[in-house]
């Protein structure tokens, strides 16, 4: 068929890879003028099965009100005059009970797993390189109080498919040796051994090059999508800035965007953008910095080794879609970087960036057809976009084929 792939962040360039090597005939929109320049730009750079407990919780829960009044947490939520926010919000405290969370992180684990294995399978019959790390990633807490209570979703985890190692400090520094230095800061930690790390920016790069290569995959770039064109249930056409673009079927894969969109055309898609914020580094002293991935968690900072740089990002802000940032924005980062990882770099060669997570508000992404028969979903992908992007693009490979998909699909069909 022919097949329009509407956004070319990580999540639809991989959607665009699996499609064309089924052998369909791919174009693919995006208003930037290049690949993943949105919310793939500077992730945390985790592949990160162990980070799939779902957002949405009990914990969350009381953190998202403290976030009202409070500017030091990871979540930070800024009231505004946008009436979807408060109808989202409803939904999000609805998912924040043990039961749906665990519910929900259990869908989250399946598609993490699955979409690790595409990613390898992706660089195996590419050779695509993105400065990945197959080492692991450390999930670590500075006290024992936090390190007892902060295990059980890592445990739950555990007793569900992900290989874990709960270490002390000393374990810790064997596998994580560029964290010596903050030994004595750290009680202990959570290795997920099977959990990787890349720049899924040059990924995406990369990728786009052997599709166009390799499947003619057609990347139509400065094209802003502007609506559809339907008739009798169907959308014949993607109106765009360039003029229409026809096809057979329509992935939308448009990151936090998505939402607005489809409920231009009736379709329930509570996708909603959360901000976050990262800052990619040189290092000066690369062997003072870490050789895997890793996770702060008692100061809610990520971070991975993407080459001879270090990325660090940090907070969940709910500030509709303001893509700002300023310096004291990145304060806290910087100084657990140093704190991390003295004498690694140079904090005034930073480049400093903020972006949006597509978010629903259980924290699951959402796959398959809504309202139109030949109009799929590939969204909602929220802080795990980069986790997911391989598997999700197999998986919608699968529903368009008509075949029994590869991973279960419980839990990840849209519903609306």
């Amino acid at each position: 068929m022919k097949i329009a792939v509407l956004g070319a962040g990580v999540v639809g360039i991989a959607a665009a890879w699996w499609l064309a090597r089924d052998g369909h005939e791919v174009t693919v929109l995006e208003r930037h003028p290049g690949p993943a320049q949105g919310t793939s730009y500077a992730n945390a750079g985790l592949v990160s099965p162990g980070d799939a407990t779902a957002w949405a919780s009990p914990d969350a829960l009381k953190t998202f009100f403290k976030g009202l009044y409070r500017r030091d947490l990871g979540i930070r939520v800024r009231l505004q005059a946008d009436p979807y926010f408060y109808a989202w919000t409803l939904r999000f405290l609805r998912e924040c009970t043990t039961e749906k969370m665990r519910a929900n992180t259990l869908v989250k684990l399946r598609m993490a797993l699955h979409s690790r294995t595409c990613i390898n399978l992706m660089e195996e019959e590419t050779g695509v390189a993105y400065d990945q790390r197959k080492r692991g990633i450390v999930y670590f807490f500075r006290s024992q109080h936090s390190l007892d209570t902060g295990t059980t979703n890592y445990r739950f985890l555990g007793e569900n498919g992900l290989p874990i190692e709960i270490v002390d400090r000393k374990r810790l520094v064997e596998l994580e040796p560029g964290l010596a230095g903050a030994a004595e800061k750290i009680a202990g930690a959570v290795y997920s051994p099977i959990d990787q790390t890349g720049d899924s920016r040059l990924f995406a790069t990369r990728l786009v090059a052997l599709a166009k290569e390799r499947f003619a995959v057609d990347f139509r770039f400065d094209t802003v999508i502007e609506g559809f064109d339907v008739e009798r249930g169907r959308v014949t056409a993607v109106r765009t800035s360039n003029g229409p673009v026809a096809a057979d079927a329509f992935v939308l894969s448009l990151g936090p965007e998505s939402g607005l969109l489809a409920r231009a055309y009736g379709i329930d898609l509570p996708v909603y953008p959360v901000k976050g914020y990262a800052l990619t580094v040189p290092l000066d002293d690369p062997a003072k910095g870490p050789t895997m991935g890793g996770a702060d968690e008692d100061r809610l900072i990520g971070y991975s080794r993407l080459g001879d740089r270090l990325r660090l990002t940090s907070t969940a802000e709910f500030t509709g879609f303001d893509r700002s940032h300023r310096p004291e924005n990145f304060r806290t980062m910087l100084a657990t970087g140093h704190d991390l990882f003295p004498g690694a770099f140079d904090e005034r060669r930073a480049e400093m960036w903020a972006g949006l997570r597509p978010m629903m508000p259980n924290s699951v992404p959402v796959f398959g057809k809504a309202r139109f028969e030949n109009l799929y979903l590939n969204t909602g992908h929220g802080h795990l976009g980069w986790t997911m992007a391989a598997g999700s693009g197999q998986f919608i490979s699968d529903l368009v084929a008509g075949r029994k998909p590869a991973v279960d699909p419980t839990g990840l069909l849209y519903e609306g």
